[in-house]
């Protein structure tokens, strides 16, 4: 998470005005179903626009286990996103084998940090595809 709850808090306050650009990049609110409490949360995570899609990364830092926003989406894909005053519903997945590199690559462009969290752990950090549904 990038600064938490406030930053939800404000992002949303604000549509985005605060929030939204953060530390030389960009981030959207990204709000899971909780798998096993059903309630809903919601994270600020950098993104980058793919395409139709938006790009997120469940790196956790380089943690080897994921965030926990990752294992609440692998439950149930569908989730809300909301991007400066665009809040829409979209089918979260992970990017195919593919589709990863140039994905990994668009992400690290603007935050090259991922690639360090990947050298910290042996888990495979995914890039997760955010399509409007």
């Amino acid at each position: 998470m990038l600064f938490g709850q406030e930053h939800v808090q404000k992002y949303r306050e604000t549509d985005g005005e605060v929030g939204h650009d953060w530390q030389g990049t960009t981030v959207l609110i990204l709000t899971t179903k909780g798998r096993r409490s059903g309630q809903e949360r919601s994270t600020p995570l950098i993104y980058q626009p793919y395409g139709e899609a938006n790009l997120v990364v469940a790196s956790k830092g380089g943690a080897d286990e994921p965030p926990l926003w990752f294992t609440n989406l692998e439950a149930e894909p569908e989730v809300e996103v909301q991007v400066k005053g665009d809040r829409f519903r979209a089918r979260a997945r992970p990017a195919t084998p593919e589709e990863k590199p140039d994905m990994w690559r668009t992400m690290t462009g603007t935050w090259p940090a991922y690639d360090e969290y990947q050298a910290k752990t042996e888990r495979d950090i995914p890039v997760v595809v955010l399509e409007r549904v």
